[in-house]
């Protein structure tokens, strides 16, 4: 049986780009022969007429518009960085989220690409490496993880692990000189937080926390409709966001490893996005907790949570987050100007639909408009870290971001304990905590 490393340099044999190979392979026969002795350039020409330090492989290529006039242009070209010149990754922790939607939504990106895989599974991380096309070398585990700081391929560790280890991989990341995309939440409290950032600085990496829907088009069309008043100001937000979580022995349901329950896992949907959509910081949050008594998975964390945010506009965000109950996620934004607007399946991975509902006339007409194809939001978001990379930006969503969740956070369940409202430090100013705004968004 072939070794991996085997298997890994026979997938990865550069292809004979011959005329003569394409034609056997084709079957094409002697007229297509004649026809690309023809049409194309010698291979010797070709190289010489390319360039490759000449070409920018980021402009898009132009094709001629095939729709009449009248029709919706069919839009630019896509354009990508050569695989050799994208930002590689190192993916930290091989679970359900880094197999079902991080790798497959790399594969998709423009500059980023999976190198290096990091598992307590070597088995697991061998099979992943062989699906991707990553050298078996550029597996590591959890004890030496350390080396990857001698592993020059490795531009950005992106951290996929439970909550409570995410201060422990970003430090050792940054001593190790990469940059860090890391999952939310940040950690599990706003002091772990503080160190991940002052650790980042220390090193000079970038550290970006994975909100994806701040990259996501439907929100960012609520956003920009809410921001400019587009149907007048938005006075209430409603946002749900709930579960029926399984298996009691997970590490979600076990607060040394998560923080907590159902508010920093899916309740921080409802906290950032309403952030997000306002560009505002609360003043003041009032908030309780719920969970059903007898039921062996709420033993350590809490159920449901129901929390408002007051902020210096006068709009106000009403949350609720359950793992009890059947999914649902949505959330609404009501304006004082005969609309109101949101998107639902929010929250998820695809299947997200932006909704209007508004007067005209005498007639409220509900409609949903389209924003064209979907757009993987993975795609979206590691390629924003990569593009900060590439061009020494600042992530729209840095360190400071998840910060502030978690001070939110505590003082959500400061009021929740206490059964009083919060009141917050002021801040004044729009997106205070957010970097350079992604080049989608400008």
């Amino acid at each position: 049986m072939k070794k991996q490393e085997e298997l890994y340099q026979e997938a990865n044999k550069p292809i004979e780009n011959s005329r003569r190979n394409f034609i056997k392979v084709a079957g094409i026969g002697l007229a297509a022969t004649t026809l690309l002795n023809t049409a194309l350039p010698s291979a010797a020409h070709a190289q010489t007429n390319r360039g490759d330090q000449a070409i920018d492989e980021t402009d898009p290529v132009k094709l001629k518009e095939i729709n009449d006039a009248s029709e919706k242009p069919t839009g630019a070209i896509p354009s990508a960085l050569r695989p050799a010149k994208r930002i590689g990754y190192a993916i930290v922790g091989l679970g359900h989220l880094s197999l079902n939607q991080i790798l497959p939504g790399m594969v998709k990106c423009k500059f980023s690409k999976p190198v290096a895989l990091v598992s307590g599974d070597a088995a697991k991380a061998q099979k992943v490496a062989l699906q991707y096309g990553i050298n078996p070398k550029n597996i590591y585990n959890y004890q030496n993880f350390d080396e990857i700081k001698n592993n020059p391929e490795i531009d950005v560790v992106y951290i996929v692990l439970p909550n409570a280890m995410h201060e422990e991989f970003t430090v050792r990341a940054a001593k190790a000189g990469k940059h860090i995309l890391c999952e939310k939440p940040m950690s599990v409290s706003s002091a772990s937080a503080a160190r991940m950032i002052a650790a980042c600085k220390k090193s000079d990496r970038k550290l970006m926390i994975a909100y994806r829907i701040q990259y996501e088009p439907n929100s960012h069309q609520v956003m920009k409709w809410t921001r400019g008043e587009q149907f007048g100001k938005v006075r209430v937000i409603d946002a749900f966001n709930a579960q029926n979580i399984g298996d009691p022995e997970q590490w979600r349901l076990k607060k040394a490893l998560s923080g907590g329950g159902s508010l920093p896992d899916i309740g921080l949907y409802n906290l950032n996005t309403s952030r997000f959509i306002l560009g505002e910081e609360p003043e003041m949050v009032v908030a309780s907790t719920y969970s059903t008594p007898g039921d062996i998975r709420f033993k350590e964390v809490e159920e449901t949570v129901m929390f408002q945010l007051f902020f210096p506009s006068g709009a106000i965000s009403n949350n609720t987050c359950s793992y009890g109950i059947h999914e649902s996620r949505y959330y609404r934004c009501n304006a004082n100007k005969g609309a109101h607007f949101g998107v639902d399946n929010a929250f998820t991975y695809n299947g997200l639909q932006l909704k209007l509902s508004q007067v005209q006339g005498k007639m409220e007409l509900k409609s949903e408009p389209s924003l064209g194809p979907e757009k993987d939001q993975f795609t979206l978001e590691i390629d924003h870290m990569s593009d900060c990379v590439l061009h020494n930006k600042t992530p729209f969503t840095p360190g400071e971001e998840g910060l502030q969740d978690h001070k939110l956070m505590e003082a959500i369940y400061e009021s929740a304990r206490t059964q009083r409202p919060v009141k917050l430090e002021k801040i004044t100013g729009l997106d205070v905590f957010r970097g350079t705004r992604p080049v989608e968004q400008q």
